[in-house]
């Protein structure tokens, strides 16, 4: 039997998005960017949020929570893309890939939690409006947080422990611009049944039961927005779900994309875009998903705008 080379590198070269050199400063620009407009922007929303009394209510606790996962996100990735692209070193330390994907697998479980709790929000609110202030007091909303971030971090350790312990084969390589563990499974010279069934496992019980209480809270608006009689009332309604209804069409989307299914199936080039949708574009875009047709929001930050000028 041929010998295989199994090593247990102290570093890992991650490849990026491309090697053409002009691309790689149009992708370092555009990330550049990116990074700027989602700190700028989840920033403003966590403070606006803060300054405005009007604004202390469970939803806004909610989307400030989800803005500093956003804002993780970007953190933990964004900046050693940068430095890679532009750099001729693009490596790696074993350490700090273990660290990277570590607080990438507990940010992907608690926004996914977290989702789920604010579709259960965005219930309570239109189901039962009576008894909101009861259902959702201040304790019980950090419960809900606090929860999703345990939830996050024992799925991550479950995870990632096992995938960095594989013997990988060969080269050091990373196929990816960031430590995420489908090209690790690829680059594993041992069978890697065990971790996948613990990755569908996980999936299942995180992504896939959050994404079904998503559903089942949604389920419930829709029938108690059906029974309103008012076109504009329905509207109305509604309004204050469509922004949280598209966040989680995307997030869950392109999760269940790259987690539910054998890592055979793992595509290069179509599965680097699909994560830079979740970790990059999404958290760009949330804040100002939740704001730009939000009255409330937008005349919070005109007065703190006013205050500021005076």
């Amino acid at each position: 039997m041929e010998h295989v080379n199994q090593t247990a590198s102290t570093y890992f070269i991650l490849l990026g998005l491309s090697d053409i050199p002009h691309l790689q400063v149009i992708y370092s620009v555009v990330f550049l960017v990116m990074y700027m407009i989602t700190l700028s922007g989840n920033i403003l929303l966590i403070i606006v949020v803060m300054k405005t009394p009007g604004l202390h209510t469970p939803m806004y606790f909610f989307l400030s929570s989800l803005s500093v996962i956003d804002m993780s996100f970007s953190c933990t990735i964004i900046p050693k893309i940068l430095i890679n692209t532009l750099s001729t070193d693009k490596s790696i330390s074993f350490l700090e890939c273990a660290i990277q994907m570590y607080i990438h697998m507990v940010l992907g479980a608690a926004e996914s939690m977290l989702l789920a709790v604010m579709a259960y929000d965005r219930f309570v609110a239109i189901c039962m409006p009576l008894h909101y202030k009861t259902i959702m007091n201040n304790r019980f909303c950090f419960y809900l947080v606090a929860i999703s971030w345990s939830v996050g971090f024992m799925n991550s350790f479950i995870l990632v422990l096992p995938t960095l312990n594989l013997p990988f084969c060969g080269s050091n390589h990373v196929n990816h611009f960031f430590c995420e563990i489908p090209p690790f499974l690829l680059m594993s010279c041992v069978d890697t049944q065990v971790i996948e069934i613990t990755i569908y496992i996980s999936a299942a019980i995180i992504v896939v039961s959050a994404f079904c209480l998503t559903v089942i809270s949604y389920v419930h608006i829709v029938s108690t927005i059906l029974k309103i009689h008012s076109i504009k009332g329905r509207y109305k309604v509604f309004s204050t779900c469509a922004s949280h209804l598209l966040v989680v069409t995307v997030y869950y989307g392109t999760i269940m994309f790259m987690y539910i299914r054998p890592h055979s199936t793992y595509y290069h080039t179509k599965d680097k875009v699909i994560s830079l949708l979740y970790t990059a574009v999404t958290p760009m875009l949330n804040p100002f998903i939740y704001s730009i047709r939000n009255k409330e929001f937008k005349g919070s930050i005109n007065n703190l705008h006013k205050q500021v000028c005076l």
